[in-house]
Parts: C-alpha cells; structure tokens; sequence
C-alpha cells in the first residue's frame, strides 16, 4: 500500500484471527508432554523412520526425520525416542520439542502434528554439532513402542563442506574512519572465479561470509540470493493478532520453492515484540517471539534458505518529515532505530544466531534520517554514528553502534546496511560504511518504480559504483501496478551486474497486488499479476 508520501505502509491489511490461535499453540509447544497410547492401542501400535543426514561439515550436521504410522491405530500425540550412536549435539529443531541427555534424545509432537493416521506420517528435523563421530542412530521408539524398520541415509561427499571463516584479507583492509573505509572497500581482495551458485533443493543453507565485493560460501563459491520477502512478524505481535500472518509450516516454504531457485526469505522482526516490552500481548512477546522466529529460521535453512532477519519496526516518538505514526510504540517505521531498545535487540538476536552464518542480519529495514534532520550530510552523519540527531527526539541508533552490538556477541553474521532514502540511496553508502572487525558488511537496497531511483540511468551511476566495491543485497524489489515491466528490467539490469534480489512480498493481503506489492493471492502459491511476473522471473534464472 501506499500512503501519502509515496511509501508502502507496512500495516496489517486485514484481520487474521486463525493466526491468534496458531501463535498461541506454537507458545504452547514447549510445554507440551508426550501422550502414551493406553495397553490397547499398543498392541496395534507400529512405526518406521527415515533418518537423513541432508547435510553435513566438519564439526555440523542438519538432520530430517520422516515418521510414518505403520500401526492400525492412529495416533493422536506421540514421543519418539532414541540414542545417537555418535557425540551428536542437537543446538535447534523444528516440527518438534526436542530434549537431550546425554546421547539418548527425546522428540515430541507440537500441538499441530501430533495426529498421524494409520499409513500417515510427519516430518521432523534438527541442526547440531559433533566432535568424533556423527554416526546415525540404528533404533527408534515411538510412545515406547520400538519401530519396526528404520532407514538411514547420509549425504555424498559433494555436499559436505569445511566450518566458514571470515576473510582475513578482507577483515584487515578495514579503517576506523568513515572516509577511509571508502578506500579500504577497493582494497578488497578480488572476488573468487567460482562462477555464481546457488542452494540445491536438498542440505542445508550455505553458511555465507564476504570475499572482495561477492558473498561465499565455506568452500568459497559465489552465492547470489534470491527469493522473497515474507511480512507479517513485524505487525502481527504488536496488533495483538498472533506472531505470523498466515501459515509458516514446511508446505508454505515448499510453496516458495515450487517458483523456481529460492535461496533467500527475509523475514521482518518488531524490537518490541522481540524484547518483549510490556505494551506487547506476552503471548506474541519474549520467549515466544523469539522461539517462533528460531523454528521459522532453522525450517527455512533446513530447506537450503539463507534467513535474513530484518530489524523493521521500533520504539521512538517522531512525528516530523514522512512521519509514519505518532506513537512511542513500535508500530511504523522510524527514521532510524532507537538505542534504548535497538542495541538490546541486535545483542539477543546475534547471541540466539550465532555460529549459524545461514542467518544473515538486515540492521534496519529502511533509514530515512536525512528527511529528519534537513539535509544529506547530517542525515548520513545520523546514520552512522546515531546519538542525538536533528529533529529525532530520541536516541538514535547509529549503524556503527549496531555493528559494534552484534560483534559484541562474538557472532560473525553478514550485516546488512540499508542505505538513506528508505534504502534507495546508495550514494554515501560507501564513504560513511561503519567499521567492521570481520569484514563482513554488504549494502542493502530497496528499489520500487515509484522510487527516485528508479531508472537504468540512475542504477548505473549510483548502485554500479557500490557493487564494484562490496556485495549488495537488493531486499526489496516491487511494483505496485500489479505488472511486471519494472521488475523485468531491473532483475535484467541485476543479472548483468552478478547480483541477486528478494521480492516483496509473500503475503496473501485483502486486495491483492492493488492495495501493494504482494505477490500471492493464497499461501498454496498461487500469484497475483505482479506475481505472476517475478515467477517467471525465478522460472528464467
């Protein structure tokens, strides 16, 4: 949608009240207990797993299990139990509640799996590390019943990889100052010759870090992004609606995937709902927020999909140029985030997603500092260095203190830096670029063709300069004629420049693509008339 000042307001388009009650299920599912089936159902009881080892690397693995009822019963909870033949830790799961003692592991169902019928089946998994061996597990048990036939299977040599590291060149060409790190960026070391890769339909994500001006993976292959951007957990919690809008199962990502090659879903985070401020319903707040955020991600990157977490909504009273609301709360978007909640918020996330670089974070969705403090050069000044800023009556986070919170933590995640102008400019990304001790910071930029920047022209003159320089990650690109001409041309511009984009955005909202970009009418995939055209789009890739 948009408002008056030609930007898309990033409200909840219509009620959603299933989503109240999914979210609240999800809360729930920690504290869920296994079922025993009673002495006569057992006797009919029966199960089999498929365990695979979809991916795996020095000291890492991802693991899918498929469960299948083999009994005459159907099952409504169950518990599956088993013992790792190897010193497997499990640090995540999904489609589960997981507790380990030791290496006997128990998984139990969530409130909306927990039904198998006789011949059905439900899928779990896990990401984890090891030391001496990741040898899979020969026996299962489910509601105590031990299953008749296990299957196991690990990936071929191909999909394994060595830990990620950051660039040490990379890192050491960095400078404290603003005007230096400008020329310390066309010190990068050249990009490597792997020609550009993506993720296989099956293994995990790739674990991303940045070379000269190209995102690598471990091996060092170049990774292009694409994919979409998935709204929703930046509204929902807030509105008092639920934590998703719409569903966030393995069938809506399989939906994602059916378009063509998605490697990329950046999903949209609200500060308050992630820090749990007690203006926020505690339901959609705090731990199970961040819960719901952590299943979400490890699902997605269970399925070969970089996570980009997005710092979108925050606190801080603004009411001056392009003012999306009035309140303190976090319910618009802000000219830039505020210190009080932004620099907690990115040191619990980098602390929750650390040593998992499938995560990428966006430090915040799109500044607009410049039209706050009156002109460009204070509005950059702001963005950087945050602090007390011209017409902002509060604290601002500055982009250097952001970088500085999450490297805190000892996380080395990509960071993503949206430029002024709602991420549309790009022009002084490069001269004022925060320093960063692992040299791992790519441009983050939003095109629409109802942006200023919006022509062939203008990419060539102000986005070419920054992408010979570091990667840029376009996270938003749209249009919102419900057509396709725009996108066309700039993903045609953005190939010739070996660089990728994410779409907004994968929601299903009342009026379609005419009431903004979205690219879905239902969550099963089916597309809109802008839609249409990015899936055509991908389809090409």
């Amino acid at each position: 949608m948009i408002n008056r000042t030609g930007r898309r307001e990033r409200g909840r388009p219509h009620p959603r009240l299933l989503a109240v009650a999914g979210a609240m299920a999800l809360a729930a599912a920690s504290t869920l207990a296994p079922a025993l089936l009673s002495t006569a159902a057992a006797a009919t009881a029966g199960c089999s797993v498929t365990y695979t080892t979809s991916s795996q690397w020095a000291g890492g693995f991802v693991a899918n299990l498929t469960l299948t009822n083999t009994g005459t019963t159907a099952l409504t909870s169950w518990s599956l139990t088993f013992t790792f033949a190897g010193d497997q830790k499990i640090t995540s799961e999904w489609n589960a509640g997981v507790t380990q003692s030791g290496e006997a592991v128990t998984a139990t169902s969530l409130s909306y799996n927990g039904a198998i019928a006789s011949g059905g089946n439900t899928t779990l998994g896990f990401q984890g590390t090891w030391t001496n061996s990741d040898a899979v597990p020969t026996s299962f048990a489910v509601n105590g019943v031990s299953c008749g036939a296990v299957a196991s299977t690990t990936p071929s040599a191909s999909a394994t990889s060595a830990s990620p590291s950051p660039s040490a060149s990379a890192s050491a060409s960095k400078s404290a100052s603003p005007s230096a790190s400008a020329s310390a960026s066309a010190s990068k070391s050249a990009s490597p010759s792997a020609s550009p890769t993506g993720t296989t339909s099956s293994g995990a994500a790739p674990q991303l870090h940045v070379s000269g001006n190209k995102l690598v993976d471990a091996s060092g292959n170049t990774v292009l992004l694409h994919g979409v951007d998935r709204s929703g957990t930046e509204y929902e919690c807030v509105q008092g609606y639920g934590i998703f809008d719409g569903p966030s199962d393995q069938a809506s990502i399989t939906a994602m995937k059916s378009w063509g090659p998605v490697n990329a879903v950046r999903v949209p985070l609200n500060e308050a709902c992630w820090n749990g401020e007690s203006y926020v319903n505690s339901a959609y707040a705090g731990s199970n927020y961040i819960s719901a955020i952590q299943s979400y991600v490890n699902l997605l990157n269970a399925n070969g999909i970089v996570a980009i977490l997005d710092l979108h909504w925050t606190d801080g009273t603004y009411t001056g140029n392009s003012s999306g609301c009035s309140s303190a709360q976090a319910t618009c978007q802000k000219p830039m985030p505020d210190a009080a909640e932004a620099i907690p918020f990115w040191t619990s996330v980098a602390n929750t997603f650390k040593g998992n670089n499938a995560v990428v974070f966006d430090l915040f969705n799109e500044p607009y500092a410049s039209r706050a403090t009156g002109d460009t050069t204070s509005g950059w000044q702001c963005w950087l260095n945050g602090g007390t800023c011209n017409g902002i009556s509060y604290q601002v986070a500055g982009m250097q203190s952001m970088v500085n919170a999450v490297r805190s933590t000892g996380a080395s995640n990509v960071l993503m830096l949206g430029g002024e102008e709602y991420s549309n400019d790009l022009t002084d990304w490069l001269q004022y670029e925060p320093t960063d001790p692992d040299g791992n910071l790519v441009a983050s930029w939003h095109s629409y063709n109802f942006n200023t920047c919006s022509s062939s022209s203008c990419w060539t003159s102000e986005v070419a300069p920054v992408i010979a320089k570091v990667p840029v990650i376009p996270g938003e690109i749209g249009e919102n004629d419900c057509g396709g001409s725009y996108i066309d041309s700039l993903t045609s511009w953005l190939e010739s420049e070996n660089t990728g984009f994410l779409a907004w955005t994968w929601d299903d909202w009342s009026g379609g693509c005419s009431s903004g970009p979205t690219l879905i009418s239902d969550y099963t995939g089916t597309p809109t008339g802008y839609g249409a055209a990015f899936k055509a789009i991908l389809g090409a890739l």
